[in-house]
């Protein structure tokens, strides 16, 4: 980390030593003269962020062993350490980055991928995994964020005393302790947001555009970006803060008529090719890495198309089969509107409706999916005929005899009139009944194959099967079943449905009737380019449909506030609770209303023209870029339906802090050193002292009843206090 100099420069090149009057508070533009610090100052900024980055190891890995147990979202990204270790392909709507640094960490500790962290509280002890190293490495991402906040505040010409009570407000934010201890991605994403402000405000600290030195900054400022977003998706509104002031400041540049068209492309390429390509290539770079490591079939590989798990080693489903389907052929039969899987039976009836058996779609390889192809009044097989586009067939599955069944019953999940339940009726050597017959539609159909479209091939055709007595499609949709339906996909038949969600292929079909060396086909294997935007594209996809509903889900009104907490592990009288520390937050939010209530009071006397007092133009400047930081961060997760957390709100947080040190050292910056060192430390000892009243259930300690009743000073922060009576 470069040493932090004292005060925000201009850039006083030719290009930019014009600067308009209305002041931009968007982004930093310095508009005074560089003053370079001079070398003891230098010199005091290292020493002072190496002292904080050590007394922050202190406090973040005090007692790291506890709880000795999994604990909260550990389950997941601790499991994702195994299944890379393991090079077993899993899903997940996060991006890899962050979860290739947490493998290649266990890997280093020496963790062989044996330990699944199935379930909260599942002993690390027993299984000997090395987990207070993995939590050391994400823990000390957690640490640097506080020296990285003291040098971005000294980057703007902040006080040291103002620098210093911001970073040990984050040192001590509990909130943050809690959640960055743990094998979790949010002290890494967390890390990377920070680093990359710093280097967007040392990039316009530099006094000549164009220069080497300008080109490493706005470079760094590029690769934080990469890194961020190649962590969680949340990284994008770090893309948003950082792209919203790089637009303004090439607007001004766009209307200073000192810089010439051809200047002017200079900067907006040199912008494009550090700030939207290099985070590009990163980013892609990330997948492509995350490719490599899991080369082998997994439980993600349900949720992508057989042509992305043609890539893979070890796919369960044949590598090729007969591309020609005849009647009395083993079929399988996979829904192409979704990822649901295969139409799939089995011995269970639906507890209502018509309580024949259960029909769904099972996103694994299973023998349930296998059906016989027959025609529609007869199950004989008369020499080699092949299936084709309009013929009126029946399905009956392999197992249990049973025929793909619909009749006018509703679904016992929808009363609409246009659906009509499907499910496998009938026993061996029954006849049928006409609402066995479904006719055969063949709509598109894959690759160069002439025959695809007349008659029904293999892994080419796409198709509709029609019921004949209903004149509904077989249908399926993104809507599990209940827990009588284990869980598996609905599938119905419906009127009028949208084409894709009605939309089959044959995957494998098993036939001893066509002669031997009969044409074969297979999946063409995606390349990387198909492969990244597939995942992205389901990634967005689960992310979207994650359930809103959860004991300790919050919603985004509540963060600021602090309303409520989660639970991320407990056994007896411990308890591990993540809970910011209340005067933090709550004094972190008020600055955000003060400051959003000062600029709209500004805004009201320039209309009026009446005279005010504001903040300097290095305060302006600084808490601008922050509080459109914070707003970024924050506003999005309001149009979110998914299911949100409290550490959801910390690159907001982090932002909001930083906000409060800008306005208290604008408060203060009169003030003689010794009044506001002072100041400073009553500051810090209020912080500290809230901090150790909620240290047990930060750090999993022991906690008595008394204590818990003290600490809850909202009604809403569900400590279920008496766990912990004598």
């Amino acid at each position: 980390m470069a040493a932090p100099k004292n005060t925000v420069p201009e850039e006083n090149n030719r290009l930019e030593k014009s600067r308009h009057k209305k002041q931009n508070t968007i982004g930093p533009a310095p508009s005074s003269p560089v003053v370079e610090p001079k070398d003891d100052s230098r010199k005091l900024d290292w020493v002072i962020s190496i002292v904080l980055t050590f007394w922050t190891i202190y406090v973040r890995l005090w007692r790291l062993s506890q709880p000795e147990a999994v604990a909260f979202d550990e389950v997941h990204f601790g499991g994702f350490a195994s299944k890379y270790i393991k090079k077993s392909f899993f899903m997940d709507i996060h991006p890899p980055l962050a979860k290739i640094l947490i493998t290649w960490a266990s890997q280093v500790a020496g963790f062989d991928g044996q330990f699944d962290f199935k379930k909260i509280g599942k002993d690390y002890l027993q299984a000997k995994v090395p987990y207070v190293q993995i939590r050391a490495f994400c823990a000390l991402h957690g640490v640097m964020v506080v020296p990285i906040a003291y040098c971005t505040l000294r980057t703007f010409g902040l006080s040291i005393s103002t620098c210093v009570l911001t970073a040990l407000a984050i040192c001590y934010e509990n909130g943050l302790i809690t959640n960055n201890r743990l094998i979790l991605l949010d002290s890494i994403l967390l890390n990377f947001t920070a680093f990359t402000l710093l280097m967007y405000a040392r990039f316009y600290r530099q006094q000549k555009a164009l220069s080497a030195s300008w080109w490493f900054w706005l470079t760094m400022t590029g690769v934080g970006l990469g890194l961020t977003m190649s962590s969680k998706w949340v990284g994008l509104f770090t893309v948003a803060s950082i792209g919203l002031s790089v637009a303004v400041k090439l607007w001004d540049l766009w209307g200073d008529s000192r810089v010439t068209n051809h200047d002017f492309v200079k900067h907006l390429m040199a912008r494009i090719i550090c700030l939207v390509l290099l985070p590009s290539i990163i980013y892609m770079a990330t997948f492509k890495i995350h490719f490599d490591m899991l080369p082998l079939a997994g439980s993600g590989t349900s949720f992508m198309s057989p042509e992305f798990q043609a890539s893979m080693k070890k796919t369960l489903f044949p590598k090729t089969t007969l591309i020609d389907v005849v009647y009395g052929s083993k079929v399988d039969l996979r829904h192409l509107g979704t990822t649901g899987g295969y139409l799939h039976s089995h011995l269970h009836d639906y507890p209502g409706g018509s309580k024949q058996q259960q029909v769904t779609l099972y996103s694994h390889v299973d023998s349930n999916n296998w059906w016989i192809i027959t025609k529609a009044d007869t199950d004989e097989i008369n020499g080699l005929e092949y299936v084709k586009h309009g013929d009126i067939v029946r399905l009956k599955h392999l197992k249990t005899h049973k025929r793909l069944h619909t009749h006018n019953v509703r679904p016992m999940t929808n009363e609409q009139k246009y659906q009509f339940e499907v499910s496998a009726y009938g026993y061996e050597g029954f006849k049928g009944d006409a609402n066995d017959r479904w006719r055969v539609e063949i709509m598109d159909y894959q690759g160069q194959d002439p025959n695809a479209n007349r008659r029904l091939r293999a892994r080419r055709s796409r198709f509709r099967l029609i019921s004949v007595t209903q004149h509904c499609a077989l249908f399926s949709r993104e809507h599990t079943l209940p827990d009588w339906g284990y869980n598996q996909q609905e599938v119905t038949c419906m009127q009028e449905a949208k084409l894709a969600k009605t939309t089959w292929t044959i995957e494998n079909t098993e036939t001893n009737l066509l002669p031997e060396g009969s044409e074969l086909v297979e999946y063409e294997p995606k390349g990387f380019f198909g492969k990244f935007l597939e995942l992205n594209k389901v990634m967005w996809k689960i992310n979207k449909e994650l359930p809103s509903a959860h004991s300790y889900a919050s919603r985004p009104k509540d963060w600021p506030g602090l309303k409520r907490g989660i639970s991320f592990w407990t056994k007896g009288k411990l308890k591990l609770y993540l809970l910011g520390n209340p005067l933090v937050y709550w004094i972190s939010s008020a600055s955000v209303v003060a400051y959003a209530s000062w600029k709209f009071l500004i805004f009201l006397l320039k209309k009026r023209r009446l005279s005010y007092m504001g903040l300097s133009t290095q305060h302006d400047q600084a808490a601008g870029l922050f509080f459109v930081c914070w707003a970024l961060h924050y506003f999005p997760f309001n149009l979110m339906d998914r299911q949100l957390f409290l550490h959801h709100y910390m690159p907001s947080l982090y932002m909001a802090i930083l906000l409060t040190g800008v306005l208290f050292d604008s408060l203060t910056r009169t003030l003689p050193c010794r009044k506001r060192w002072a100041i400073v430390a009553l500051c810090l000892s209020s912080l500290i002292y809230v901090y150790r009243i909620f240290i047990p259930i930060t750090y999993a300690q022991p906690w008595t009843l008394e204590q818990c009743q003290a600490a809850t000073w909202r009604s809403t922060w569900n400590f279920n206090c008496k766990r912990f009576q004598s």
